[in-house]
C-alpha cells in the first residue's frame, strides 16, 4: 500500500482485523475476487438462460419474438436501472458485501418463481424481480474490486469479474438446455435458482470488506458526492463519455445477438434445443472468455508505453467483428456458422476490461458504486433492454418479407452488427483524449 494511503487510512481497520469475526471473513484479495466473479457468473447465468429457452417458452405461451424480446430484454431491465442508483447510493456508505449477499439471494429466488409463471404477465413480473435482485447485488462488485486492487493491475482484475457474461453464457446455455431438454423449461429455472443462494451465504460470511480507496492517492472520509457529481464525470470527461457510448453501443448488439443465438441454430440449421444451448454456450463462452482476460492482460501491458491502448484495443477489435459476423450469418453450411461467429466473440468482447477498468481509475473511491450503477443503467436498457427487442422486431421485420423465420433471424443479426463500427469510432475517439484524462485529480470535484 502506498505511504501516503496507508497514513490515511491509519486507524482504520478491515474486518477480519477484528476480534469477534477474524475466524470468518478474510482481506484476501483472491478470494474476494473468486467469490465476486462467481456470483456475477450465477447472475448471468439467472439472466442468460431464459435465452437458451426461447423457443419451449414461445410454444407454451404462444409468444411473438417482440413479447420473447420483452422477457428476456426490457422487463428484466425496468426497475433493475432505476433501483440500482438508489442502492449504488446507499452501497457508498453501508457494507457493500451485506448488499451482494442479500441481493444475491433475492434474485436466486425470483428465478425460480420465474419457473412457476403460467402466463406472459407473470413472466413479465418474474423477470422484473429477477432484474430487482440483480440491482441490489451487482452495483458493488466492482467498486469492492477496485479497492482490492492497485490502478495499474485493475484492468485484469475487473476482466476476470467480467468473465462473467461468457462463463455465464455456457453454463446457463449448455446446462439450461441440457436440464429443459430432460425435465421441462422449468426444471432448469430452479435449477438455476439453487447456487446463487449457496454464494449469498458465503459472500456473508467469509469475505472482507475492503478499506475504500486504499490504493488511491486521495483522501477518502465519508462525505459522498451527489450523484450528479458521478454522472457529470461520465458526461464532461471526453474520455468516459465516448467509452460511456461504445460500451454501450456493444452491449446492445451483444445482448441481442445473445438473446437469439440459440433460436438461430434452432431455425437456420434444424438444431434441438440441446445442441443449440451447447453449442450457442460454447462459441459465446470459451472465446469471449479468452477475448476479455487476454485484453485485460494485454491493455495493461500495453498501458505501460501508451495508455491510450485503454481504447485503441476495443476500436481495433470492433472493426474485426463485424465482417466476422456478416459471414456467419450468410452460411448455409452449420460448420463454417458456428466457426465464425466463435471467431467473432474473440473480438467483440475486448471492451470489457479496458472500459471498467478506465472507469475505475477515472472515479473517486466513493465514486465507484454509482458510477458502477450508472453505467449499468445504461447498459441494461440499452444493451439488455433494447438489445433483444431490437433484434426480435428486425427478425419479424424480415421473417414478413422472406417467410423463413431463419433467414429472417440471420438478417436482424447482421444489421445489428454493423452498429460496432460506430461503437469503434467513440473508442478511437477516446483515444484522443484519454491520457490527458488519467493525468488529471480523481477528487470528489466534477
Amino acid at each position: 500500500m502506498p505511504q501516503a494511503a496507508s497514513a490515511r487510512h491509519k486507524g482504520k481497520k478491515l474486518e477480519s482485523d477484528l476480534p469477534d469475526i477474524k475466524w470468518r471473513r478474510r482481506a484476501s484479495p483472491a478470494l474476494a475476487l473468486t467469490v465476486l466473479t462467481a456470483i456475477a457468473v450465477i447472475g448471468f447465468v439467472d439472466r442468460i438462460i431464459m435465452n437458451v429457452l426461447v423457443e419451449p417458452i414461445k410454444a407454451d405461451f404462444g409468444l411473438s419474438d417482440v413479447q420473447i424480446g420483452l422477457v428476456n430484454g426490457l422487463a428484466f431491465a425496468v426497475l433493475n436501472v432505476v433501483l440500482g442508483l438508489f442502492v449504488a447510493r446507499l452501497a457508498e456508505r453501508a457494507r457493500r458485501l451485506t448488499l451482494v449477499a442479500i441481493g444475491t439471494f433475492f434474485w436466486s429466488l425470483a428465478t425460480a418463481a420465474t419457473g412457476l409463471a403460467s402466463s406472459f404477465t407473470q413472466l413479465l413480473v418474474a423477470r422484473m424481480s429477477v432484474g430487482v435482485g440483480e440491482a441490489v447485488g451487482l452495483p458493488s462488485t466492482n467498486s469492492l474490486v477496485s479497492d482490492y486492487f492497485p490502478p495499474q493491475k485493475r484492468a485484469s482484475a475487473l476482466a476476470t469479474l467480467h468473465l462473467a457474461p461468457p462463463l455465464g453464457a455456457f453454463i446457463g446455455a449448455a446446462g439450461g438446455s441440457l436440464i429443459a431438454q430432460a425435465y421441462g423449461w422449468q426444471m432448469a429455472l430452479f435449477a438455476a435458482a439453487v447456487p446463487g443462494i449457496i454464494l449469498a451465504g458465503l459472500v456473508h460470511i467469509y469475505v472482507a470488506e475492503p478499506v475504500r480507496g486504499q490504493f488511491d492517492d486521495v483522501p477518502v472520509d465519508d462525505a459522498v458526492p451527489p450523484m450528479k457529481a458521478v454522472i457529470a464525470r461520465y458526461l464532461t470527461w471526453p474520455t468516459m463519455r465516448h467509452m460511456l457510448a461504445g460500451s454501450a453501443i456493444a452491449a446492445l448488439i451483444g445482448y441481442g445477438i445473445n438473446a437469439f443465438i440459440a433460436a438461430y441454430f434452432m431455425r437456420r440449421f434444424g438444431f434441438s434445443l440441446l445442441e443449440a444451448g451447447l453449442v450457442s454456450g460454447f462459441v459465446a463462452a470459451l472465446p469471449a472468455s479468452i477475448s476479455i482476460i487476454g485484453s485485460g492482460l494485454l491493455v495493461d501491458r500495453w498501458a505501460k508505453t501508451n495508455r491510450r491502448g485503454y481504447a485503441l484495443l476495443p476500436a481495433m477489435c470492433f472493426v474485426i467483428a463485424v465482417p466476422l459476423l456478416l459471414l456467419a450469418m450468410a452460411q448455409t453450411n452449420a460448420v463454417y456458422a458456428i466457426a465464425l461467429v466463435g471467431l467473432a466473440a474473440l473480438f467483440q468482447y475486448s471492451y470489457f476490461g479496458p472500459t471498467f477498468g478506465t472507469f475505475q481509475n477515472m472515479l473517486h473511491p466513493r465514486m465507484r458504486a454509482t458510477g458502477s450503477a450508472f453505467g449499468n443503467l445504461i447498459y441494461s436498457l440499452v444493451g439488455g433492454g433494447l438489445g433483444p427487442v431490437l433484434i426480435g422486431a428486425l427478425s419479424d421485420h424480415y421473417t414478413g418479407f422472406t417467410g423463413n423465420n431463419g433467414e429472417g433471424l440471420a438478417l436482424a443479426i447482421a444489421s445489428a452488427a454493423l452498429l460496432y463500427l460506430w461503437a469503434a469510432f467513440h473508442y478511437w475517439r477516446a483515444a484522443r483524449y484519454i491520457e490527458a484524462d488519467l493525468d488529471r485529480p480523481i477528487g470528489l470535484e466534477v
